[in-house]
């Protein structure tokens, strides 16, 4: 296992870890948040073309990435209408792209729980004379594992994505390069084991985002049963 050592030895790989890292979570954290407001949103509120809206975000969620990566590159590139913030090959630009491609995702995901789950927990608290924000906090409680793991699952399109972040980043040793878009450079140039250690430790975080999904739901329901 020297190949492992000797892959992340190297300055150039623990910098694409970091920029994978902070990528991640911070298109992850932006999502989380907008794709939760707005699948609750979408379940609570009616309005003229609402299906249509439901049809276009469940769409999305399955938009290749490299096309959202296209529209995002067109959108800040320098003669592009948000050319001035030059986010063009840095990480607030994939991170951009992130948000675009994981908030679908994330909202789908909650809006579907929110049709199944909302109306009994509505009539339980309309019987428990709760207000209208009770509610909204009741039903977020409710629904909170199923939140977790549709952010988790964010998280995951967002650690393993390639097309999207390397037409925006444009793959710059020491700036934008991820682990994924070193991945696909190590591939073509044939140094297959750098690649293959870069994968393992991508497996191992899944691994271990689904592990503590797991490990906090049992004790939640331990110290419930408690």
């Amino acid at each position: 296992m020297s190949f492992f050592a000797n892959t992340f030895a190297d300055p150039a790989t623990l910098h694409a870890v970091s920029v994978t890292f902070r990528m991640a979570f911070m298109s992850t954290a932006i999502s989380a948040v907008l794709g939760t407001c707005f699948g609750v949103f979408l379940e609570q509120v009616n309005f003229f073309g609402k299906n249509i809206v439901v049809r276009v975000n469940r769409t999305l969620m399955g938009v290749p990435p490299v096309v959202m990566g296209l529209v995002v590159y067109m959108l800040i590139m320098r003669r592009g209408p948000l050319g001035v913030f030059s986010m063009l090959f840095t990480i607030q630009g994939m991170v951009l792209a992130q948000v675009l491609i994981i908030t679908p995702i994330i909202s789908g995901m909650v809006h579907s729980y929110a049709v199944k789950t909302a109306p009994a927990i509505r009539v339980f608290a309309k019987t428990m004379g709760a207000t209208k924000r009770q509610t909204l906090w009741l039903l977020l409680r409710e629904m909170r594992h199923e939140i977790y793991f549709a952010i988790v699952a964010g998280f995951g399109r967002a650690i393993s994505e390639v097309g999207a972040v390397m037409l925006i980043g444009g793959n710059i040793r020491g700036q934008t390069r991820t682990m994924t878009t070193a991945i696909a450079m190590l591939q073509r140039q044939g140094i297959f084991q750098e690649g293959i250690a870069l994968g393992v430790m991508l497996l191992l975080m899944a691994f271990l985002l689904q592990w503590l999904a797991d490990y906090f739901r049992r004790k939640e329901v331990a110290d419930e049963n408690y």
